[in-house]
């Protein structure tokens, strides 16, 4: 035991000098919120002392150090200065480095695993473990298998057994376990031994309490641990459980636990009971003469109005967003302002104030540089800028803390979209209170596209302090809960078919089964999959207005053409994006006029690309390319009466977007990835209120296409499947045409926006398998 001068030892503790070093399960991971909070705020507040001036936080865990860290990425637990993990067999600092010596020690003294194994292959009862482990073998094992025989086979190979809990058994090299793990790191790190304090709750921690250094039984300790330390007088019994056994703990042994020691007040509660995170407002904002006007966005679709109808009957609530600013705390700026009194009287508007540099930085750059890319599966066109990550996590940072100045107690926070990936992991420390729900608005890649990212381990602790994240489809949710997988232990806690309500074999995006519910440690997090609709009723009431109606007979006029030929329209409406597949759309029209000279003349592409933000110089190569490419078509095969391709670069009113689709027989809609794309639902909604039945071709890789059903499906990096596959739409008959086209508007009329956000958020409150998908059953 080690020795330690009884006067030291009384002194009260210096939290600048304190050395915890303590069980995870049961005892860090344990406890009320607040207590946890006060223990993390602890290490936290004094993060950026210099060392030897603040206290230092030690695991020591019977967990292999893989499912150790992932709590390294866990808002909510302090990160710690080194790890002791295998029972003691493994000793790392902070950046998982081994403790040179120490290791080399342990390592020298390991006969291996397969040595244990072939030396014990004779005793079947022991069942051994599957779980990631270094230096060890467990065993799943009772009492009565520990006979002579085993420990004469274990000590014959220099090691020792540890059995703990009823169940577990652990050979480890001679002399190695927690406690004298414990008492080397102690050695080689030169901490004050009157300073450290071990907490533990089972009889596997009671070598940590036999060392000599002060400790803590947390409340709900193993009842034979209590019995085993009760006599020592430099461990002290708690009454409270986990963290706040610790708190109790330190209080007894003289620590300070006020302000002074870097605990932080809970913030202040607002009144809104739903808080919208988007990184947008809802409104557009104008200077006119020095002063902030608010207009209606100028397209009247998207996710907007139905964000907004949830604050329609007096709900009380705030919409957390940007305002661009000259500086972040500019003269007279208003937070807070009305977004609409008069619809929706108790919503107001919490506004960020950003620079434009922060935007720049945060969005155009960072988001759209290292993000967009990996999020659709373009790696090599990925930038990864350190100090770029580090101003995202300033603005997620600021984001979160405005979103805990405004929710009410047990409040609900809706984060949207990728840009705001970190606010979960600042918000929950801050407001463990709040249920927090995220909807993912992009696709979600595979697993090992994903991990390419630096900041992967951050991205996924974040999420997972969510109560409900949300996808468009389910194959995002299966690629989400993947890597989850590769970061961390995980149990599926619920699942359901997907058939009928999404394809399951037939498209690239398919999958059978979706997972509804996960639990990673200590968490549960809900998933689900709610593919945005689109705005049906509103699409019906504009197709109808004279200004459409206007522009569709001219668009008809021009398709006629000057001998009376009706021509079949194609419709391509996207943003300026590699992910778009717009080049290689351009290329497959051509190869269809090639293969096929008997439609020169008879066909249309009405070509729309909408311009990227201001700023964004990544896709400034491919208009060029667009631009050679339309007009070499055009120069190849156009005549005195007709134009193979009518090109439009830049943004189109949107009366006027529903007019092409009204014009168009076939929308050609084939991105290389999109997460969902809402261009399908609108053409498809135009063309059945007008009552025009329309094909629809659509990429495989559009997350759309696996619940539009009755569209043409197909792969777009095949290059002759897209020329056939529209020469297929362009030569179908009339009666498998209006098959497909009345299939496809009942989908969409049935599975609008409206029912979107209803169906996200009685999913977010019941939290049930058999509401996650849509918010409602599959069937």
């Amino acid at each position: 035991m080690t020795v330690i001068d009884s006067q030291r030892w009384s002194r009260p503790l210096d939290p600048s000098r304190l050395v915890l070093a303590t069980d995870l399960d049961g005892t860090l991971l344990a406890g009320t919120h607040e207590a946890r909070r006060r223990v993390r705020d602890l290490f936290a507040g004094m993060a950026d002392a210099p060392a030897g001036a603040r206290p230092t936080l030690v695991f020591v865990t019977g967990r292999g150090l893989e499912t150790v860290m992932p709590l390294l990425s866990d808002p909510t637990v302090p990160r710690p200065d080194y790890i002791i993990a295998d029972v003691g067999a493994t000793v790392v600092d902070s950046e998982l480095r081994p403790v040179e010596q120490i290791q080399r020690e342990l390592t020298a003294h390991w006969p291996g695993s397969q040595a244990v194994l072939r030396a014990l292959a004779g005793f079947p009862q022991l069942v051994r473990q599957s779980v990631p482990q270094e230096r060890r073998c467990s065993f799943l094992a009772t009492e009565d298998a520990i006979t002579p025989a085993l420990r004469a086979a274990v000590q014959a190979l220099d090691c020792e057994l540890l059995f703990s809990a009823g169940r577990y058994l652990d050979v480890l090299p001679r002399g190695v376990g927690k406690g004298a793990a414990l008492r080397r790191l102690v050695a080689a790190a030169g901490f004050d031994q009157a300073s450290v304090v071990v907490a533990g709750d089972t009889l596997n921690d009671l070598s940590m309490f036999e060392t000599g250094f002060r400790g803590v039984a947390v409340g709900g300790s193993e009842p034979a641990l209590v019995e085993r330390v009760r006599k020592n007088t430099r461990v002290y019994v708690a009454t409270a459980e986990g963290c706040g056994g610790i708190l109790e703990a330190l209080a007894h042994y003289g620590m300070p636990l006020g302000d002074e020691v870097g605990t932080q007040a809970a913030p202040a509660c607002g009144d809104a009971e739903l808080v919208m995170v988007y990184h947008r407002l809802p409104y557009d904002e104008i200077m006119v003469d020095g002063i902030t006007l608010q207009r209606r966005p100028k397209s009247p679709n998207g996710i907007m109005p139905t964000l907004l109808s949830f604050f329609a009957g007096g709900r009380k609530g705030s919409w957390v967003a940007w305002s661009q600013q000259d500086s972040r705390a500019p003269e007279g700026f208003e937070a807070h302002v009305a977004v609409d009194a008069a619809r929706y009287p108790q919503l107001k508007a919490a506004r960020i104030a950003l620079t434009p540099e922060d935007i720049d930085l945060f969005y155009k750059k960072f988001s759209k540089e290292a993000f967009w890319p990996i999020i659709f599966s373009f790696p090599d066109k990925a930038e990864f800028k350190q100090a770029h990550w580090e101003r995202f996590l300033e603005v997620n940072r600021l984001f979160a803390e405005q979103t805990a100045r405004e929710a009410a107690h047990g409040a609900t926070a809706w984060i949207h979209d990728y840009n705001l990936w970190m606010v979960p992991a600042f918000l929950r420390p801050l407001r463990p209170d709040l249920t927090i729900a995220f909807f993912h608005h992009t696709a979600f890649p595979s697993s090992d596209v994903f991990n390419i990212l630096p900041w992967r381990r951050d991205i996924i602790g974040s999420l997972l302090q969510c109560d409900y994240v949300g996808f468009h489809v389910p194959r995002y949710v299966e690629n989400f809960v993947d890597a989850v997988r590769s970061f961390a232990p995980v149990e599926i806690a619920g699942s359901q078919a997907c058939a009928p309500r999404f394809l399951t074999y037939g498209c690239a995006l398919g999958v059978d089964r979706m997972t509804t519910a996960i639990e990673v440690g200590e968490r549960r997090v809900a998933l689900g999959a709610h593919p945005v609709g689109t705005d049906v009723k509103l699409i019906a009431r504009l197709a109808q207005e004279e200004i459409v109606q206007r522009q569709l007979k001219e668009l008809d006029s021009y398709l006629a053409g000057n001998a009376g030929q009706q021509r079949t329209g194609i419709v391509s409406i996207e943003r300026l994006d590699y992910v778009k597949g717009s080049l290689e759309k351009l290329e497959a029209y051509e190869r269809m006029l090639e293969r096929h000279p008997e439609m020169l003349g008879k066909v249309t592409l009405l070509n729309i690309v909408t311009p990227a933000a201001s700023g964004m110089e990544i896709y400034d190569s491919l208009r060029e390319e667009l631009d050679r490419t339309v007009g070499r078509i055009n120069g190849r095969f156009s005549t005195l009466d007709w134009v193979p391709v009518r090109y439009f670069y830049r943004s189109l009113p949107f009366e006027d977007v529903l007019a092409h689709y009204a014009a168009a027989g076939i929308a050609w809609i084939t991105p290389l990835r999109d997460g969902l794309n809402l261009v399908a639902k609108e053409y498809v909604a135009t063309r059945h209120a007008l009552q025009r039945p329309g094909l629809l071709i659509l990429s495989e890789f559009a997350g759309a296409a696996v619940e539009l059903h009755g569209a043409l499906l197909v792969n777009p990096y095949d290059a002759n499947a897209m020329s056939e596959t529209l020469y297929q739409a362009l030569t179908m008959g009339a009666d498998e045409i209006a098959y497909r086209s009345e299939r496809l508007a009942m989908i969409v009329e049935e599975h609008d926006v409206t029912r979107w956000g209803e169906g996200f958020l009685a999913a977010l409150e019941h939290e049930a398998p058999d509401d996650a998908v849509d918010g409602r059953s599959a069937a």
